[in-house]
Parts: C-alpha cells; sequence; structure tokens
C-alpha cells in the first residue's frame, strides 16, 4: 500500500490585541466616528494613549488634532512621542510608556520614516510583544496604516500602476501578515497598484483602505469595517493567470480572475477562510468585545 499525503496544518497563535487601520482624513473634528471607536475598543475608563508622528513632517500639526479629540474626556492621559532618529528608537522612558499605554497610535504622513526610524528598535519590538501577548489597542491612519503590514506599499504612482516594476514595496512592521494595505485608496484612484502587487504574490490580500474609512482586525484574521468611507478587498487566492513573470520591466500586466469585495461598516472579512461577513455574521462572532 502507497503512503497517503499527509497534511500538515501550521497553528498560529492568535494575537491578543486589537488592530485599527485607517484610510486617512477621517473626521478629528466633529462626530469622531472611527476615533471614537479607538477609544472604546480600551476598556478601562481612564486609557493611556501614545501617539507617534515619527510619520511626518510636520509633528506638530499632525498629532494636535489627534490630542484634541481623544482628550474630550479630559480623564484619558495622551502623550505624543516625536521619534525622529533611531537614538530616540531606544529611549528607556519612552519604552516604559509604550508598554503602560493601552492605546499606541501612529499618524501618517511616509511610512518608510516609521520603519526606517522604529525598525528592530526595542519600542517596535515592544509594540509587537504587546499586541500578540496583551489586550491592548495598535491604530494608525494613512502611512501608520500603511506600515501595519509585513508586505508594505512605498511608492508608485496609480496612473503608471499594473505596469511591472511601477510599484515599490519593502518591509513593514508585519503586525499583520498575508496582506498589504493601502490607503486614500479610492479618492487617489489606487485600485491597480493593489491588483499589481497581490498578482505578483496571490498568498497576500489587498486591503484598499477609503477616506474615513478603517477596519478593526480581531484574532489577527477577522476585519470590520468601520467609519462612512469604503474599503476594498482584492482576493488573488483564485487567480488563474498573469504574465508578470514573462513580460519586460514597464510592460503591461494580465491578470485573471481576482476576486474584489467592499465592506462598509457593519461588514467584515475573514482573512482566513476568505469569507465575506455581513451584518449577522459578524454579530455571532462577539467582536471586539475585549477585557474590563
Amino acid at each position: 500500500m502507497k503512503n497517503q499525503p499527509t497534511t500538515v496544518k501550521l497553528r498560529t497563535q492568535k494575537p491578543k490585541g486589537l488592530l485599527v487601520a485607517i484610510g486617512g482624513n477621517e473626521d478629528k473634528k466633529h462626530e469622531l466616528q472611527i476615533l471614537s471607536t479607538v477609544l472604546s475598543l480600551a476598556k478601562i475608563k481612564t486609557k493611556k494613549i501614545e501617539i507617534i508622528t515619527s510619520a511626518s513632517n510636520y509633528p506638530k500639526e499632525a498629532s494636535k488634532a489627534y490630542y484634541k479629540a481623544f482628550t474630550r474626556d479630559p480623564d484619558h492621559r495622551v502623550g505624543i512621542m516625536h521619534i525622529t532618529t533611531r537614538e530616540q528608537a531606544s529611549d528607556v522612558r519612552l519604552l516604559e510608556r509604550i508598554t503602560a499605554a493601552d492605546i499606541v497610535f501612529f499618524t501618517g504622513g511616509d511610512q518608510l520614516r516609521i520603519t526606517s526610524v522604529l525598525g528592530g528598535s526595542v519600542i517596535e519590538k515592544e509594540i509587537i510583544r504587546k499586541y500578540k501577548e496583551e489586550y491592548c489597542v495598535i491604530a494608525g491612519s494613512s502611512a501608520g496604516a500603511s506600515v501595519m503590514s509585513k508586505t508594505m506599499i512605498v511608492g508608485g504612482d496609480s496612473s503608471e500602476a499594473l505596469r511591472k516594476g511601477s510599484m515599490g514595496v519593502s518591509t513593514g512592521m508585519g503586525l499583520i501578515d498575508h496582506v498589504v494595505i493601502d490607503t486614500h485608496f479610492v479618492e487617489r484612484g489606487r485600485f491597480s497598484r493593489l491588483m499589481e502587487i497581490v498578482s505578483m504574490n496571490p498568498n497576500n490580500t489587498g486591503i484598499g483602505l477609503g477616506e474615513d474609512a478603517g477596519i478593526i482586525v480581531e484574532d489577527g484574521c477577522i476585519l470590520r469595517a468601520i467609519g462612512s468611507g469604503i474599503t476594498v478587498i482584492i482576493d488573488g487566492e483564485d487567480q488563474k493567470y498573469t504574465n508578470v513573470a514573462h513580460i519586460a520591466s514597464e510592460e503591461a500586466i494580465a491578470i485573471e480572475n481576482l476576486k474584489i469585495h467592499t465592506i462598509v461598516h457593519g461588514y467584515g472579512y475573514n482573512l482566513s477562510n476568505k469569507k465575506y461577513l455581513k451584518p449577522e455574521d459578524l454579530m455571532k462572532m462577539d467582536l471586539g468585545e475585549g477585557e474590563e
């Protein structure tokens, strides 16, 4: 009797924390729909929040609106970290503040400023540890959302996308794997550039966050849409064909059978089994309850 093939199942430990990735230009002055949700996920009355402005060239301006939004409740303790050097990224006092934080929030700007300053630092390692081992909230807007994935888009004009070599990619913080997150997605017409990235490695799911749109990520794989905007999911698992490996640089890319979904507030998506989640599905999952 011939040996039967065995199926190996890889078990990965679910992170205990939550991610909140925001597409940019979220409401910071009025209803605060997304930012209020970020606060509500930390299930304690007095929340310790640290705002990291490393992505921005204008850190004071970048942090001002978030500080005002998060301190509407005077009980919250909000700190701002203008980390711009590798030396600062190893500061023990800043590290202790990260350890004590209930919410760590990254502002927008340029995601390469985050990875080049924080990559491999004790602060980055502590953020990753907290996310994996503790109930906490790691949130970010625009560049602060793009940096969450292991594969990170760092450049490429939408008008030039779907031509081989037009997109720049690098390594992000790796809080979530097998996805690529793009921001300002609908408003800046970034469909083609995310399609290109997914076509080159269909194991990655593309997540395109529109403005004033966000997702909560629970258990490392369950997405729940929040905000008034649109989130686009590009799934390459059933991709049948692409010519990307057989064409020269700058030639046009052909792709067969990408799946595209959109989710809006109240809807979701399971990255693990590629299942679209309607409001009734999410209600059964009891998402975002956290700990008291």
